[in-house]
């Protein structure tokens, strides 16, 4: 990932959508919001929130009332390394 495109989410940001990527890599499904909290041992709302937000800047998608269906809307190439 270069400088331009590290610029595009925060520290924190990075590391939620490459949960979601290798999650859902590995379990077939995308993660719930209860599976955050329990790797980054945050509250729901904070998830909730941190979900919001990679809506709005267009880095994720779901179906609103369906659990699961969060997509990634940028490619793995784009994603910070995984801690």
């Amino acid at each position: 990932m270069n400088k331009e495109e590290s610029s595009l989410f925060t520290a924190k940001q990075g590391q939620y959508l490459a949960f979601i990527y290798y999650y859902t890599k590995v379990n077939g499904v995308a993660p719930a919001e209860s599976d955050f909290e329990r790797y980054f041992g945050t509250a729901s709302s904070s998830v909730h929130s941190m979900i919001s937000v990679l809506k709005k800047k267009k880095f994720i998608t779901s179906v609103t009332g369906k659990s699961r269906s969060i997509e990634l809307l940028i490619g793995k190439d784009q994603l910070p390394e995984f801690k």
